[in-house]
Formats: C-alpha cells, sequence, structure tokens
C-alpha cells in the first residue's frame, strides 16, 4: 500500500497526512479551505481539486471530518465516493461520529465490497504533529490489518475495539472520561490557588498522589505551569470548547440508547454549555474551562 487519499486537513488531519507524507506514502489531499490544503501540500502532499479527484488510483482512502453529516455527505448517495471507489481501495475514517453513522458508511461500503474501518483518534494535534496518536477502531480484523501500515504511520498505539461502530463508541467513552477529569483538575487547581498555593507546586503534589491524570501530567489547565499547551497561550490552538461539546453530545445520545447512567458526563457536558455559551469561549481549547472557576481580577 503506497497511495494514500487523505480528506480533511484540519487541526488533526493535516499533520497526520504530513506524518504519512514522512514515512514514504504519495498522499494526494483534498479539502474544502484553500489555505489548509495550501499547508498540506507545503508538507509534501499533492493538491486534488476535488475529493473524487483525490481519490483516484488511491490504495487508501482516509479522513478527518468534523461531523457525522460530512462523513455521510463524503461517502453516501449517487454523487458519494463510494460510488467510485473500486472495491481493492481500503476505507479509513478517522472522525469522531456518531457509531450509527459509522455503521451506516461501514455496511454501505461492504455493499461494494469495499473494506472499511471507524478509526477515531486520541492525543490530540501534539500527537497528531509527533506520530503518537491512538486509534480506536472498529470494523473486521481483517481490515484493522490491512490499516496497520498507514495507522502505524500516524500513530503508536492501535485498538480493535469490536465491530462496525466500536471505535466511535470507545472514543466517546474516552472524551467523556477527559472531560471530567479536566473540569475536576482545573475546579482543584483553583481551590489551590485561591488558598495561597502556588498552581505549579500544587500541580506537582498531584500529580505525585492519587490525583494524578493526563490534564495534569500532559495538558494542565493552568497558565503558565506547563509549557506547550494552550494554557500557556491563551489558549489558542488544539482541542476547541466546541469539539469537545460535540463528543460529548455524542456521549449523552449514546448513553440515552443504552439507558446507560452518566451523571459526571451530563454535568460535564453542562459546564462545557455553560463555559461555551460566549463564543470566544468556543473557539479556544477546551481546557479553558479553568476560566469557568477563576475570578475576576479584583476579586
Amino acid at each position: 500500500m503506497e497511495s494514500v487519499a487523505f480528506i480533511g486537513l484540519g487541526n488533526m488531519g493535516g499533520p497526520m497526512a504530513a506524518n504519512l507524507v514522512e514515512k514514504g506514502f504519495t498522499v494526494t489531499a483534498f479539502d474544502l479551505s484553500a489555505p489548509v490544503l495550501e499547508s498540506a501540500v507545503a508538507a509534501g502532499c499533492n493538491k486534488a481539486d476535488s475529493a473524487h479527484a483525490a481519490i483516484e488510483g488511491a490504495d487508501a482512502v482516509v479522513s478527518m471530518l468534523p461531523s457525522g453529516e460530512a462523513v455521510r455527505s463524503l461517502y453516501l448517495g449517487v454523487h458519494g465516493l463510494l460510488q467510485a471507489m473500486k472495491p481493492e481501495t481500503l476505507l479509513i475514517d478517522c472522525s469522531t461520529i456518531s457509531a450509527n453513522d459509522a455503521r451506516q458508511v461501514i455496511a454501505a461500503a461492504s455493499e461494494r465490497g469495499i473494506a472499511a474501518l471507524d478509526a477515531p483518534v486520541s492525543g490530540g494535534t501534539a500527537a497528531a504533529a509527533a506520530g503518537t496518536l491512538s486509534f480506536m477502531c472498529g470494523g473486521s480484523e481483517e481490515a484493522i490489518e490491512r490499516a496497520r501500515p498507514v495507522l502505524g504511520a500516524m500513530g503508536a498505539n492501535i485498538f480493535h475495539a469490536g465491530p462496525a461502530g466500536s471505535g466511535q463508541v470507545a472514543k466517546i467513552c474516552n472524551n467523556m472520561l477527559l472531560a471530567i477529569h479536566m473540569i475536576g483538575t482545573a475546579e482543584a487547581l483553583q481551590l489551590g490557588v485561591d488558598n495561597g498555593l502556588d498552581p505549579a507546586v500544587l500541580s506537582e503534589i498531584m500529580r505525585a498522589s492519587s490525583g494524578g491524570n493526563w490534564s495534569l501530567e500532559k495538558y494542565n489547565p493552568y497558565p503558565g505551569v506547563m509549557e506547550n499547551v494552550p494554557a500557556s497561550r491563551d489558549y489558542q490552538g488544539g482541542f476547541s470548547v466546541a469539539l469537545m461539546l460535540k463528543d460529548l453530545g455524542l456521549a449523552m445520545d449514546t448513553a440515552a440508547g443504552s439507558a446507560s447512567s452518566t451523571p459526571l458526563g451530563a454535568l460535564a457536558k453542562n459546564l462545557y454549555q455553560l463555559h461555551g455559551g460566549d463564543p470566544i469561549n468556543k473557539a479556544l481549547d477546551f481546557s479553558s474551562i479553568q476560566n469557568l472557576f477563576r475570578r475576576p481580577a479584583g476579586d
């Protein structure tokens, strides 16, 4: 497998495509945004004028899109890519969408003899750039094995969660937990600061104690504590509040479908909705939830 079509080149897709190029794949890229498409070309990708043009001659098609609607629109229907893809082409959708949307696309691919899997990612923009993403895959064992060379060029961990749609279920479980421990971390840090503690010292204490978690280790939400994270650049870049709200919405929909009890997930969604009520906040990284607990200057 040498030729990959990559569709969707945003904060995650762009560096993922660049890593494929770096690992020796020939990548033909397409995105509706001209600036991000040009960035992909600068990283070594070939430019396509449309999604249909991108998949011509491709061994695999990788997509990283913002919603289930976008994924369905890309692949399904009389003008969808599935109608133009050859049976030997492998479809890898890395978008975070509902499990039902993923199952619908994979079933439609199967009807045309096309192997397909859902493979949403974890690790954020830093891992996308470093090529250390974790892929949570749903689909047949055969499809996962075929996808390993491509996924391995972009990530460090490849998990087979189960049949079609299982990757999406694993992803929303993970991101619901991420939201919960990010909120708890921000709340605890602010409690310490409000009582005179240095947030860097408190972070070190909690990291080495039973409160340790990924948010403290890799993505501290308090400004100035950790370098090279959004909190130290005014919460710019990274994984937006809007995207976290999308994932929490998917988690709540999934919970409703299985009659699962997720009170902390529901609370996390409500707090992110409260924080993201301001359009400016909605565009910030999700670690900006710290600002929900910080006191205004002078208080």
